[in-house]
């Protein structure tokens, strides 16, 4: 096997489970997984502003 072959792997997706024992993770895995659910943070308070805003609509509209 050539060292070459295993850049054509496909590479293991980083997830991170909710109370993961973090004992095995390098400070590089680590930081990965911060800046990967610092990003999922980021898009859940995008989603919930817009399902905020079209609630808030609503209720405009049918209080009117």
């Amino acid at each position: 096997m050539a060292a070459d072959d295993d850049d054509n792997k496909p590479r293991k997706k980083i997830t991170h489970e909710i109370g993961q024992d973090l004992l095995l993770l390098s400070v590089d895995d680590l930081n990965q997984r911060i800046a990967l659910l610092g990003a999922e943070i980021e898009r859940l308070q995008a989603d919930a502003k817009k399902k905020q805003a079209s609630r808030d609509a609503a209720n405009s509209f049918f209080k009117s």
